[in-house]
């Protein structure tokens, strides 16, 4: 079945049509940078020109930065607070004239690595990150999903004894901003992989976003306290899962 994937990001929205069956995009990706400020009706103004762009006749998947609960966005840290309580779901499936889903963006991502990507027939407790401008965390139970869980944001302790939100710390982007070296990065990456792995006890933790096409950078500093992978996928997972979720759930 041929879905239209949206994945919905802080730098840009992109979309393509994909292949639920192989997980192979069907169409070129088509991107749009996200407006700032990142404000709902900006958002709305992005998807329709992407609806426009596809003329697309079909079922709709998106992924969004952001817990989702009822197809209505619950949080939305890392974009603008008015897109909080919309029912963008409810209002995508307007701008196509078609039926849509909404899942949060890192949930689609994993959704997508565990079915054609390093998660494939893999059972047990499985975690998949993706590290980037923030951290998100998507949680498996033999393959099941269990939906926002949002690891990024909890509080950890930090290396000189302060308390914080873990994205504020071990996030990619605070990599680039304090311009840390990829070993002193490492080791605040290490320190949230301890903490979440004594929340959730995974088996295997599978590594995505950006920092996946960077592990030759990080490999010789890791210490992961369970084995660690780097998703395969790349920054197809978003939209690949998006359209999953979409085909499941329509």
């Amino acid at each position: 079945m041929e879905l239209l994937g949206i994945d919905i990001g802080g730098s840009g929205i992109k979309a393509s049509v994909v292949d639920t069956a192989t997980g192979e995009w069907v169409s070129e990706r088509h991107r749009i940078e996200t407006p700032q400020p990142a404000k709902y009706e900006a958002i709305m103004e992005t998807l329709s020109q992407i609806a426009d762009h596809f003329q697309w006749k079909g079922p709709v998947g998106c992924g969004f930065p952001g817990v989702i609960q009822g197809q209505q966005i619950q949080t939305a840290a890392n974009l603008h607070k008015s897109l909080i309580g919309k029912e963008l779901g409810k209002d995508l499936a307007d701008i196509f004239g078609q039926p849509a889903y909404l899942i949060n963006d890192a949930d689609a991502a994993g959704v997508a690595e565990m079915r054609f990507g390093a998660g494939q027939d893999k059972t047990g407790v499985m975690l998949f990150l993706t590290i980037g401008t923030g951290i998100g965390s998507a949680l498996f139970t033999d393959g099941k999903l269990v939906e926002n869980t949002e690891f990024g944001h909890m509080i950890m302790e930090y290396h000189d004894g302060k308390f914080g939100k873990a994205e504020h710390y071990a996030a990619d982007s605070v990599r680039k901003k304090k311009d840390l070296s990829w070993s002193d990065w490492t080791g605040r990456f290490n320190q949230f992989l301890e903490a979440i792995h004594f929340i959730t006890r995974p088996s295997e933790i599978i590594v995505g976003g950006g920092l996946a096409k960077r592990g030759d950078k990080i490999e010789d500093y890791l210490k992961s306290p369970c084995p660690l992978h780097f998703a395969t996928l790349k920054n197809r997972a978003g939209i690949t899962g998006a359209a999953l979720m979409a085909e499941k759930n329509l």
